[in-house]
């Protein structure tokens, strides 16, 4: 049963976006629960006076437990591969968020942060995935609020990792034509401003939103406008037969990025990830950060 002055639930706390999100949270004196397949990599947020849960979102015994007494939950749970099991990545993130909306159903608020492109258009498998499982959460009994987001710019998102390396490490770079591709990139620091925000926002609730920062670039322009920062001036030449499939092998060679992570992330750049709606910035006016700004606190490790 969900109380009005429980902690507020983090699941995908471990990762970088839910990391983020729970320094934000306490920063403005708000209880955490933070939840994690493997709790021992969150050992450390117990002496900030986070409460370190063990769950799975794939057990709704454990999940049952995990959500006792919280008031709400943000879900930043996905999944970027297949599970080995038989099961596509896209059927376990279906599962997954069922089991979360039905666990979820008498919270006063999920929140889940999905990702940016236009529903009418030929997504990538991994972007009709988040878009799918925003739409079970926002079926849900729970009030829901989605925040759907391109690239995040921050020291430890896999989106900036992939693009920072091609900028540093290629001099000359042979690319596909999904660097043309327009996408709308936002900080990770407003990227937790939004997320924080839409927390308690009652004209947050049961609705999805889009957010991006203040500029809308092309891949390519923001992979020059990184070296530029950096004090590098790649030579970018596209080559239209190169496909999505082929470029990710070759981004498999220069960054650390584990394939299957590089693969997801590059099928999606075939998509724009442009705002098309700006209801959320009426809902929640925040200052956005410019995409150079972005990059050059991502370099300090902001």
């Amino acid at each position: 049963m969900a109380t009005t002055d429980g902690p507020v639930l983090v699941t995908g706390a471990s990762g970088y976006v839910g990391g983020q999100l729970v320094a934000a949270l306490l920063d403005r004196g708000i209880a955490v629960r933070a939840m994690s397949r493997d709790p021992e990599r969150l050992s450390p947020l117990r002496q900030q006076g986070v409460e370190i849960v063990a769950a799975d979102v794939l057990d709704r015994t454990s999940l049952r437990a995990a959500m006792a007494g919280v008031r709400a939950a943000y879900y930043l749970v996905h999944s970027m591969g297949d599970s080995g099991s038989g099961h596509t990545f896209a059927d376990v993130d279906r599962y997954a968020a069922q089991n979360f909306a039905s666990e979820g159903h008498d919270l006063e608020q999920i929140v889940y942060l999905g990702g940016l492109g236009r529903p009418d258009d030929v997504l990538s498998p991994h972007l009709r995935s988040r878009l799918e499982v925003g739409e079970t959460l926002l079926a849900g009994r729970a009030p829901t609020t989605v925040l759907r987001a391109g690239i995040v710019i921050g020291h430890g998102s896999a989106s900036f990792t992939m693009l920072l390396c091609l900028a540093k490490r290629l001099p000359v770079m042979v690319c596909p034509r999904w660097v043309q591709t327009k996408t709308q990139p936002i900080a990770i620091a407003d990227t937790v401003a939004y997320l924080v925000a839409a927390l308690g926002n009652p004209r947050a609730a049961d609705t999805s939103f889009e957010i991006g920062g203040p500029d809308v670039l092309t891949y390519r322009e923001m992979m020059e406008r990184t070296a530029a920062v950096l004090g590098k001036r790649p030579i970018i030449v596209n080559v239209p037969v190169l496909t999505p499939r082929l470029s990710a092998y070759w981004v498999d060679l220069v960054t650390p990025i584990p394939a299957s992570i590089a693969h997801a992330l590059i099928e999606g750049l075939r998509n724009e990830a442009i705002v098309q709606d700006d209801a959320a910035r009426q809902v929640m006016p925040l200052p956005l950060t410019p995409f150079d700004t972005a990059v050059r606190l991502a370099l300090q490790g902001s």
